[in-house]
């Protein structure tokens, strides 16, 4: 997926009509957040420190002639005979310059997004849209029909979740349509077409599922929510 700029107001004019029109047909309620980054991931500069310091104690140990060589780079070329004391100072020495220098890397946004696995951007992705599905809107309708659209522009990805009115009739697989149409809008760079694509989907299996009846209110935000 390339990656979506900022999201405009068109995007969020786009997004907050789609949501009115869908909602006309259906008493559920949809709401559609836009977050820049679902985690920090302040872990990952750690952990590839950590194995840049293995994978240079490994070089010494598998190649210690090599080791032996470089020293002597810093001693003009004279052989000299470090004491076990020396020796391991200097193994230390280099230990903590390398994890220093591994995580000043790591720790620069671009770098520290592309070296987090992708299973570990899934997790957290999908953590956050489930803490905001739960702070937004669950459990905050009377037929508990909430629907919260979450994406997450740094991770490139999408979530849906439902109240449990919805989950149980509506299995999760039936959001796949959604989340297709989103991401061809999305790869195009048109993060509010994207969502609104993905609305109007979530709108129709509502309203097949919760048709509007008339004593039905506007209970949550039909605006786009950016974070």
């Amino acid at each position: 997926m390339s990656k979506v700029e900022t999201v405009s107001a068109d995007d969020h004019c786009i997004v907050t009509d789609a949501v009115a029109a869908a909602e006309k047909h259906t008493d559920g309620e949809i709401v559609t957040v836009i977050a820049s980054q679902s985690d920090d991931y302040r872990e990952t500069p750690i952990y590839w420190a950590v194995a840049a310091m293995f994978f240079v104690l490994a070089c010494i140990a598998v190649f210690p002639a090599w080791f032996e060589g470089w020293l002597s780079v810093f001693t003009g070329g004279w052989v000299h005979n470090y004491t076990p004391g020396e020796y391991l100072t200097i193994i230390m020495l280099l230990l903590a310059v390398t994890f220093a220098a591994a995580h000043l890397l790591v720790a620069w946004k671009p770098v520290r997004l592309a070296l987090t696995p992708p299973a570990i951007k899934r997790i957290r992705s999908r953590a956050r849209a489930i803490s905001l599905f739960r702070v937004s809107a669950e459990k905050r309708t009377m037929g508990l029909t909430g629907v919260l659209i979450y994406l997450s522009m740094a991770e490139h990805r999408a979530e849906i979740v439902a109240d449990s009115a919805i989950a149980a009739k509506v299995s999760p697989d039936v959001w796949g349509e959604a989340m297709a149409d989103m991401i061809v809008e999305l790869k195009a760079g048109r993060a509010g077409a994207g969502m609104a694509a993905a609305v109007r989907d979530v709108g129709k299996v509502l309203a097949e599922h919760f048709p509007k009846t008339t004593d039905n209110p506007n209970e949550l935000p039909d605006r786009l929510i950016e974070l």
